[in-house]
């Protein structure tokens, strides 16, 4: 596997080999969206045109990214970046609060 990390504002990918067992085909028609802006309403997405170049995952706790040809990902602060066929694990970002403790990154 020769893949590397990918980051596009506060949205993470990390190549992995396998999905988990038991994972749900969650794969949207259409676009494919990554992450919301809770705040801006701007959002990390995957433009589809045809389908089939990519399918997303739910595991529990946990979304997946397989990417099945090369797409583009876009958002409307950043810079769209190209990601490359594979499986990918998309964490959920987190910060800490004035109160220590964690809580979810909004966009």
């Amino acid at each position: 596997m020769n893949m590397k990390l990918v980051r596009q504002g506060d949205v993470l990918l990390v190549p992995t080999k396998d999905l988990p067992r038991g994972a749900s085909d969650i794969t949207p028609r259409g676009d494919v969206v990554i992450k919301w802006g809770e705040v801006t309403g701007h959002a990390h997405r995957i433009s589809v045109k045809k389908p089939g170049k990519v399918r997303l995952w739910d595991a529990g706790a946990e979304r997946f990214l397989q990417v099945l040809e090369t797409v583009a990902i876009t958002h409307e602060e950043h810079s769209s970046i190209t990601l490359a066929p594979g499986l990918y694990r998309v964490p959920e970002q987190v910060e800490w609060t004035d109160a220590d403790e964690p809580r979810i990154v909004a966009d």
